[in-house]
């Protein structure tokens, strides 16, 4: 929920103050001037009274009202409110608000209206009749997009027109909102593909099991901590009571990399492969943060999602709902890169022991099917989605695009990957599991025969 601001339905004295007000004219309001100035000319010409005082009072009736409502001060407060302010694209969002006369005064005819970008629909307006000193107004409109992004939402302007319509003057208030579309998700069958996983499956660890009585590390007491607990050589060096940290199983790691490069890709728009793989990465995060996985987001040009925590990972329970939040957040405002390769994502991965890696991959040359057989050497598990742009720029490929395709999936396929062409399209559900049956089969065949397996994730 998030709130807007407060405006004052008052303005100036000086002369900016009533330009401003003889700009509100309406058309109704310019007319009657205009009308009034031409019969007190033909009046003064033709030497007619009656005509003369008609002339004056409809060239002074659209500026008294001008003046009267220059001078009118209503204090009047407004919140908005987003349910909710993060969604799916193509997804709905409802807009709420508020309005509050908080003077001691009614306002007159109020004509409310919120500024959105284009792509969330047409720009909303409403009516508010008189608000009663005190009175509050209610309203909502819905707004939906198709492309994932940040939208500002304000700032809202209340238009105030004189009972006659000879005048309108707009006030806008100083707060806006921000409405962040993500990327659609899927939802991913569970299914168990071999590779090493540090720290899932039955060879995980925990994390003080193996520590001496040397290499606990304590944490101040909490109220309702066991006092059996208590680390007394630790509380003897800081002065204040410490405990021993409870033992905690390593959470298994997994990393998800997008390749954003713009010559990966070819085409622009919803439909497009670019957005397929972003989709698709960001279906990834989600269903491997319901596995109980430490996960992070990669782009190709080296940065990553959360940067914070042990090894830039999502932590507990708690911060693995927040780095969800922070990783959709940058999947919705995510772009190409210029960079023509993978190498600053091979250097984070560098330092190994990276548990499982996902890729969702677009054109990759020899060099970079090079590079990213260097990175299957820094994970347990690799997996990459291969998207080819030219067969959806086409809706078919051709039997040299076909070729050069399936030898960039032998490269990676040698390499160690679970490496699955995405065709235009193609369901990830259904590659998901595709890609665990040939991991399975890819273990079967190297470890002889057997089905163990010495990791995974599921």
């Amino acid at each position: 929920m998030t709130a807007g601001g407060s405006a004052s339905m008052e303005d100036g004295d000086g002369k900016g103050g009533l330009r401003a007000a003889l700009g509100g004219l309406t058309t109704r309001g310019r007319s009657f001037l205009a009308a009034g100035i031409a019969a007190a000319i033909c009046a003064y010409v033709l030497g007619q009274g009656d005509l003369l005082r008609v002339g004056l009072l409809l060239t002074v009736l659209p500026l008294v009202c001008a003046t009267v409502l220059l001078r009118t001060r209503y204090q009047v407060a407004g919140t908005r409110r987003l349910s909710p302010s993060r969604v799916p694209a193509g997804t709905e969002a409802r807009v709420h608000l508020r309005m509050e006369n908080v003077s001691r005064l009614p306002t007159g005819l109020l004509m409310l209206q919120d500024r959105v970008p284009y792509v969330l629909g047409p720009r909303p307006r409403f009516v508010l009749d008189r608000v009663e000193a005190g009175g509050r107004r209610e309203v909502s409109y819905r707004v939906r997009s198709d492309l994932r992004g940040r939208y500002p939402l304000g700032p809202l302007q209340l238009r105030l027109s004189d009972p006659f319509g000879m005048c309108e003057l707009t006030r806008s208030f100083s707060g806006y909102d921000t409405l962040v579309v993500v990327p659609r998700t899927q939802p991913l069958p569970p299914m168990r593909l071999s590779g090493e996983a540090s720290g899932y499956g039955e060879g995980r660890q925990r994390s003080l099991a193996l520590a001496g009585e040397d290499d606990v590390i304590p944490r101040g007491y909490r109220h309702g901590d066991d006092l059996r607990r208590v680390h007394w050589r630790s509380t003897a060096r800081y002065g204040e009571l410490m405990v021993r940290r409870e033992e905690q199983p390593q959470r298994a790691r997994c990393t998800v990399l997008l390749d954003t490069r713009r010559i990966a890709y070819q085409g622009t728009g919803p439909d497009s492969p670019f957005e397929w793989a972003v989709s698709g990465a960001a279906s990834a995060l989600v269903h491997m943060l319901e596995q109980g996985f430490a996960v992070r987001l990669l782009t190709d040009d080296g940065s990553s999602v959360p940067g914070e925590g042990e090894g830039g990972f999502a932590g507990s329970t708690q911060e693995s709902a927040d780095s969800a939040g922070l990783m959709m957040d940058a999947l919705a405002v995510v772009d190409h890169s210029d960079g023509g390769g993978l190498s600053r994502a091979y250097d984070v991965l560098r330092g190994g022991n990276e548990g499982l890696l996902v890729a969702f991959l677009g054109d990759v040359d020899d060099e970079q099917a090079a590079v990213a057989a260097r990175m299957r050497q820094r994970s347990g598990g690799a997996i990459a989605f291969v998207l080819d742009s030219a067969a959806w720029m086409h809706g078919s490929a051709s039997d040299a695009e076909l070729a050069a395709s399936e030898e960039r999936l032998r490269l990676l396929r040698e390499s160690g990957w679970t490496a699955v062409a995405v065709g235009p399209g193609a369901d990830l559900a259904r590659l998901w599991q595709q890609a665990g049956q040939q991991s399975s089969v890819t273990q079967s065949a190297l470890s002889g025969g057997t089905t163990g397996f010495t990791g995974g994730w599921s």
